[in-house]
């Protein structure tokens, strides 16, 4: 059997909070889930995204610390449109979260912005940009 990606786990210092900037992005979270210590969503396609507290990972690795510096892995949501990478990353800043790198034109052919989640983690927005024969 060769491994393959499942999920994706996040920990987390308030789950509250936590679970409400991602559903704010769409990803299905179960209601009533905040106050859980581990929590479990699932993706269309079937890619689980998993949050756990500092707690819960501290039960089982005692020597666990935050994370220091900069990020190591990110999240990266799709947007349907270059408007849409905008209004979502307007809508989350709106609603107090920290936008870390307003929308823009990427070189790389893509509407791209990143919003930092309640524990500090970038998580970007991106869409692709119209080809330069359908602008």
């Amino acid at each position: 059997m060769t491994p393959r990606l499942e999920s994706v786990g996040i920990v987390t210092s308030d789950m509250a909070a936590s679970l409400d900037f991602y559903r704010r992005l769409g990803v299905p979270v179960p209601d009533g889930a905040e106050s859980a210590p581990h929590v479990e969503a699932t993706l269309p396609g079937g890619m689980r995204v998993l949050w756990d507290t500092e707690e819960v990972v501290r039960s089982f690795d005692p020597q666990w610390t935050k994370p220091q510096g900069g990020d190591r892995v990110g999240l990266a949501f799709l947007c349907e449109s270059p408007a849409e990478v905008d209004a979502v990353y307007d809508g989350l800043v709106a609603a107090g979260y920290t936008g870390s790198l307003k929308p823009w034109d990427a070189e790389w052919g893509q509407r791209y912005a990143v919003v930092l989640d309640p524990d500090g983690c970038g998580v970007s927005l991106f869409a692709s940009l119209p080809a330069a024969s359908e602008a």
